[in-house]
């Protein structure tokens, strides 16, 4: 059966799940997920996981993303991006040197309300939902951090390209939007590309007519996601039926942290967390 990663680089038009249900068809394979939606719109890095590294998706979701976002400024809309309705248009007098200005003003811990278009739930109910039916509700503004923001290129006299690299959980069109308010003009989104999520960047990305031809071939081991920790290798069967058994194994050597464990003929095991001399499953891998 097939189990490991594949980056995929996302179409426009497609949902994340689209993709999912495209490579469950070409692997012969249900168990599929991804780590990270990006919106339809949206092109760039979708970290796929297949088989049993499907257990490994919500180490995936929690890490740092970067993008490459169009901006148009002078332009609102509902969805904060040039696909939504417009609401305004106005006149645009900030040049570049204003908006690497403003741009400081979002660098660091800030706190974005979310859209109201998307998926997050306040009383049950998914703010798309009601965005849909016309209704809108106080969101309550949510702390993020923006790594790094700059100005990559002018495209047009009102359009630039940004680079943002930034914690889980940001909003990019939002980004986009408050921009062009700081500037007094307004702005949306009208482009986005991810070029790195859960440590993998565009390089390492294959489109879905590559895995069409290469299938699992194309695959990377679970392992390679947690390549930051290092390695803590069993050698003894004691130790390792320790580890297959879920029990703590003993390492009192071994600084704080956590590690890739290993079987005795280099079997990915588990990711483990060293607890008071000892080293606790945090997530197991073998047995399919």
């Amino acid at each position: 059966m097939p189990n490991g990663i594949i980056i995929i680089d996302k179409p426009a038009g497609w949902t994340s799940m689209d993709v999912c249900a495209k490579l469950r068809g070409i692997l012969k394979e249900r168990r599929v997920g991804h780590g990270g939606t990006l919106d339809p719109m949206a092109t760039g890095v979708l970290p796929v996981f297949v088989g049993s590294a499907a257990k490994a998706v919500e180490f995936a979701e929690k890490g740092d993303k970067e993008y490459v976002a169009g901006l148009r400024l002078g332009l609102v809309t509902d969805t904060q991006d040039s696909t939504g309705q417009v609401m305004e248009t106005r006149p645009v007098t900030a040049d570049r040197r204003a908006l690497e200005a403003v741009l400081l003003r979002f660098t660091g811990p800030i706190e974005q309300v979310p859209p109201m278009y998307s998926a997050i739930k306040i009383g049950g109910r998914k703010l798309c939902d009601l965005a849909r039916k016309g209704q809108e509700v106080h969101r309550p503004p949510r702390p993020v951090t923006i790594h790094a923001l700059e100005v990559l290129e002018q495209t047009g006299p009102d359009r630039y390209l940004l680079r943002v690299r930034c914690s889980k959980g940001t909003y990019v069109r939002t980004l986009c939007h408050d921009i062009g308010q700081a500037l007094g003009c307004g702005g949306c989104m009208d482009a986005l590309r991810r070029t790195m999520a859960a440590g993998f960047p565009i390089e390492d990305a294959v489109t879905l007519e590559q895995v069409q031809e290469r299938g699992e071939d194309l695959l990377m081991p679970v392992d390679c996601l947690f390549a930051g920790c290092p390695v803590f290798l069993l050698r003894s069967p004691r130790l390792e039926r320790l580890a297959r058994n879920g029990n703590p194994i003993p390492a009192p050597e071994l600084p704080p942290g956590r590690y890739r464990v290993y079987s005795q003929d280099q079997e990915f095991l588990c990711l483990s967390q060293w607890e008071k001399g000892q080293l606790r499953s945090v997530k197991n891998f073998f047995g399919g």
